[in-house]
């Protein structure tokens, strides 16, 4: 199935986006991790976009899409989201988000309600203060220091090496490559991430949701319960082996968990 990729003109610039399946199918939007892009999805998308119209955004100032100028937060990015929404005429959509995209998917919930139908949440991690506290006392999750020699280049590598699957080098070289395009704004998702107050936020989200936990992604699996806590609608499926890069590591074990979900929908 073809994957057609294209921009449209929103608040910040031009936003790039890539979509697969028929434009008169219920829409799915699906929302990448920090420092990813829609390539996240380039697995997924077929698989979805056989019953669906499937859509995987660049997020403001990652990938090909413009920023701006203006400052990184959720709730910028959840704006731009239904922006695109808005410019592909899609009144309602499911959205799936992975990691920083499913804290994003979950301030498009509360914040445009009627243009979300459900809601998967993939690796997402729930943000409070004992998170802030915390996430401020770490060290940067990707950021390295320049050098001359392109050493910082190898660390970067070796930065996420350790939740990747060892067999699979191809996908830390789809991380390198997306983490590379953002260059000196590479933490700027994480700190969106840390300063987001989804306490806030998250009692307004009243749609179904499905918490996808990929049991070996040591950021993300314990925030599960957190989250089914906190969502009234909502239920955990493990995808075993799941690590880090779950969407483009497993594909078909992501798009059918997922399928399977949007298939009990009303």
């Amino acid at each position: 199935m073809t994957i057609r990729r294209a921009f449209v003109d929103l608040s910040v610039g031009q936003v790039h986006y890539a979509a697969c399946g028929d434009t008169d199918a219920p829409a799915v939007l699906l929302l990448h991790q920090s420092p990813r892009s829609w390539a996240e999805y380039r697995e997924v998308l077929p698989l979805i976009g056989a019953r669906y119209r499937a859509i995987a955004m660049d997020t403001a100032g990652f990938g090909d899409s413009s920023d701006g100028g203006v400052p990184a937060s959720i709730e910028q990015w959840a704006r731009v989201a239904r922006e695109l929404l808005d410019a592909l005429g899609i009144q309602q959509a499911d959205v799936v988000g992975h990691h920083t995209g499913g804290v994003i998917a979950i301030e498009l919930a509360a914040a445009f309600p009627n243009r979300v139908r459900g809601l998967v949440l993939s690796s997402a991690p729930y943000t409070d203060e004992p998170f802030r506290i915390a996430r401020a006392q770490r060290p940067p999750i990707d950021e390295v220091a320049p050098s001359e020699d392109g050493s910082h280049l190898a660390a970067l590598w070796q930065k996420r090496q350790g939740f990747y699957p060892a067999e699979r080098p191809d996908l830390l070289e789809a991380f390198v490559l997306d983490a590379l395009k953002v260059g000196h704004r590479v933490e700027e998702g994480h700190r969106a991430v840390a300063s987001y107050r989804m306490e806030d936020r998250i009692g307004r989200v009243t749609q179904p949701t499905l918490i996808i936990r990929a049991t070996d992604d040591p950021f993300a699996a314990p925030h599960a319960a957190e989250l089914q806590h906190h969502l009234a609608h909502a239920r955990i499926v493990d995808i075993e082996g799941g690590m880090v890069p779950l969407p483009d590591q497993m594909p078909e074990a992501f798009a059918q968990t997922v399928l399977e979900f949007l298939s009990t929908l009303p």
